[in-house]
């Protein structure tokens, strides 16, 4: 689940580490006012939307005075902000961040991810502030310093100081700095995130060590121990279908493919979109639904994936365990019936009583290709998706 910037800054906060002052604000009268509790300008006002690359979008702006704040605020308020992460759509701005700005002497990057091959989370900073940390990994690797941190989410003060002697910090700084690190890592673990990153963390001119933009990701497996987190989700924000998905109970993840895929398993379902790829084509999401999944669960899958307009051929990739395969088929069958499937539906159906199934969808009278493994069914989907 991903959360506001201004979210995030207040989870940096009760954590003990340093942001600027400021506050959220929905019109530009209220921009003003957060402005004026602020302080003397000049101001930053920033859009607040889920998606990366603001700044080069046009949705961080400078106000030197509180009506340029009202000005700059109202102009950004119900605008749509396209960027390169949300795509020629956009987002649109419901919100701004209004803050102090702050000269700053030196730019840092700090954030904590899972590093899956190693199965602990780790810490990464870098001297290079405020650039994409995909990008310094690929062009500059060597210039990223990396902690893992202790199961219990600790990162230990002589990691931290290393970490510091790193990037060639010293005196006071290097105490905040330090301070700023543990934090982090102290909020990754006990806020159960997923990503906790801050860019950049700024040295200002007069030496104090602030979070300037800040990026969480939370863990929705830890819903039900975060009650409060359901305070902080924008569902304006996600896309419809994933919501949509989730009140159903699926785990679905739109992507930008045509080839609308719906898999029983998390891993088979990883492992199909491989397989997609490598035939040459392209997933239109991720859809798991779940070992058991019956005909209602089915009809539900097939109804998203029909309202995605990018799906040009829907990829069915099941192995029937708890559930039978001629159980599932029928589920097909009957689904693709009542909700008059315009699209092919490719199915690759192994385990449990496959045999019956694979019957009972070659004798449905529907648009139903039947393939007997992965790769078949990926090249087959691919074909029917061009034609």
């Amino acid at each position: 689940m991903k959360i506001h910037e201004f979210q995030a800054k207040e989870m940096l906060r009760s954590h003990g580490i340093q942001v600027p002052k400021g506050g959220p604000a929905t019109s530009g009268e209220e921009a003003v006012e957060v402005a004026r509790r602020v302080g003397n300008g000049p101001w930053v006002i920033k859009a607040q939307v889920h998606a990366g690359g603001r700044g080069k979008a046009g949705g961080i702006l400078m106000a030197s005075s509180l009506h340029e704040v009202g000005e700059v605020s109202s102009r950004l308020l119900g605008a749509r902000l396209a960027t390169v992460q949300s795509g020629p759509q956009g987002h649109l701005v419901k919100k701004v961040l209004v803050e102090e700005a702050v000269q700053v002497e030196r730019e840092l990057y700090a954030g904590v991810v899972v590093d899956r091959s190693e199965g602990r989370a780790v810490l990464l900073l870098s001297a290079s502030g405020g650039v994409e940390i995909e990008t310094l990994a690929k062009e500059r690797p060597h210039e990223i310093v990396r902690e893992f941190l202790e199961p219990w989410g600790e990162l230990p003060s002589f990691r931290a100081r290393r970490a510091c002697f790193a990037l060639g910090l010293d005196g006071e700084v290097r105490s905040q700095v330090e301070k700023a690190l543990r934090g982090l890592c102290s909020l990754f673990h006990e806020e159960d995130c997923t990503l906790a990153e801050i860019n950049p963390l700024a040295i200002t001119k007069e030496g104090v060590v602030l979070a300037l933009d800040a990026k969480i990701n939370l863990d929705d497996n830890a819903l039900f121990r975060h009650p409060s987190w359901f305070q902080l989700r924008d569902p304006e924000e996600e896309d419809p279908l994933e919501v949509e998905a989730r009140d159903y109970g699926l785990s679905y993840v739109k992507m930008d493919g045509t080839i609308g895929c719906m898999v029983n398993g998390a891993g088979l379902a990883m492992a199909t979109m491989d397989v997609v790829l490598q035939v040459g084509a392209r997933p239109a999401n991720f859809l798991d639904v779940g070992g058991g999944a019956r005909e209602e669960v089915v009809s539900r899958a097939f109804e998203i994936l029909l309202k995605d307009p990018k799906v040009k051929v829907i990829l069915v990739n099941i192995f029937g365990g708890i559930t039978r395969g001629d159980v599932l088929a029928r589920g097909i069958v009957d689904a693709a019936s009542k909700l008059q499937v315009h699209v092919p539906i490719v199915v690759r159906l192994e385990g449990t009583n496959a045999q019956e199934g694979h019957r009972i969808l070659e004798e449905s009278g529907l648009r139903i290709h039947v393939a007997k493994s992965m790769v078949e069914a990926a090249k087959l989907a691919s074909t029917l998706g061009r034609n």
